[in-house]
């Protein structure tokens, strides 16, 4: 199965879906973000739990804003564009998600219920490197 990195700002959430995730098969590794760790994507660096990950599952409000996440996913998408992502937490105020194109997300509104959350993996996975 894959490597999964969850990045979110609640770690209860964050444990839940990696429970969901390992149950289904996938190795998880958790991140805080950039407002609880040093976050070398936003310097436009390589990271070494991305670098390890098949696919990624951020928060869209990880780091604090709106604009902050959009900033957050675009240096992501730039640093990483093959590398298939899982926006959760998505509402009607990021107008910003993109779902084609080199900053494509796979975007999940609310909280996800495991079967969605498991289903957004598996979409996002058959996309990895579709980034034109």
């Amino acid at each position: 199965m894959a490597r999964v990195v969850i990045v979110n700002r609640d770690s209860g959430l964050a444990d839940r879906q990696a429970a969901v995730l390992r149950a289904a098969g996938h190795a998880v590794e958790l991140c805080g973000g950039p407002r609880q760790e040093p976050c070398p994507v936003i310097e436009s660096l390589p990271c070494p739990l991305v670098d390890r990950a098949d696919v990624l599952i951020y928060d869209a409000w990880v780091a604090g804003s709106s604009d902050g996440g959009r900033q957050l996913i675009a240096d992501l998408r730039e640093t990483y564009v093959d590398l298939p992502v899982v926006l959760t937490s998505v509402d009607r105020s990021l107008d910003w998600i993109e779902t084609e194109g080199p900053h494509r997300v796979t975007p999940l509104v609310g909280e996800p219920t495991p079967e969605e959350l498991r289903a957004a993996v598996e979409t996002a996975l058959a996309d990895q490197g579709m980034a034109v």
